[in-house]
């Protein structure tokens, strides 16, 4: 299967916070190197025997496919939610008012979550729960440890590689530039568009309730 190298949705320098080596940097090397890196994982899988190949080459090779197709889909909604700062549309906005009390409480817990990970690794995600249509915001080490029924929304990388051409060792720094460039608006599309999903997944005529169910 061929992955795209999606184009950046700005042109880097055209906002003050994060520098236009910074972004270009990542861009290629991070991003595109996991696509890269995808492209030859999945052909190493596809020339695997299923009727000979050791049991560890199926587990090595999947393990790294599934780190490597979640950082470039990660680094995707990272690039998304880049840009001149926008405030979040009111649609989002009340409901991120609701899950956690307020926009400034939100920021709050996630920039702790992203300080909290300076001089380690991992990423910061907003991610809308289909189970019950919440927004939350989470941990995820090693590209893949997402909640499992979770669309991601908005994300923070916190690999070093995100921050240490303009900011050294200083995370908590770059963690305030990073909200200097926020822009709401692709994050909004992606929090609709997931909700969709959320909606036909509710609808879905042949659901039953335990209760019908156990009446059945």
């Amino acid at each position: 299967m061929h992955h795209a190298i999606r184009p950046l949705p700005f042109k880097p320098g055209s906002f003050p916070g994060l520098s236009e080596r910074l972004l270009a940097s990542h861009y290629e090397n991070n991003y595109g190197g996991a696509v890269r890196r995808l492209h030859a994982i999945e052909r190493r899988v596809a020339a695997l025997d299923a009727a000979t190949a050791p049991g560890f080459d199926w587990i090595g090779l999947k393990r790294e496919e599934l780190i490597a197709y979640n950082s470039m889909v990660l680094h995707e909604v990272y690039f998304d939610g880049l840009g001149p700062p926008s405030d979040p549309p009111a649609d989002l906005l009340r409901v991120l008012e609701a899950d956690f009390a307020s926009l400034d409480a939100w920021r709050s817990q996630f920039a702790a979550l992203g300080r909290a990970l300076g001089g380690g690794s991992g990423w910061v995600v907003l991610a809308l729960g289909r189970r019950d249509g919440r927004l939350r915001n989470q941990w995820a080490a090693d590209h893949t440890a997402m909640l499992a029924d979770s669309a991601p929304v908005l994300a923070l990388d916190m690999y070093e590689h995100s921050y240490h051409l303009d900011f050294g060792a200083n995370a908590g720094a770059y963690v305030e530039a990073y909200f200097r460039c926020l822009d709401w608006r692709r994050p909004a599309e992606r929090w609709r568009a997931a909700l969709g999903l959320a909606a036909r997944a509710a609808a879905d005529p042949e659901a039953l309730t335990p209760e019908e169910l156990l009446a059945a």
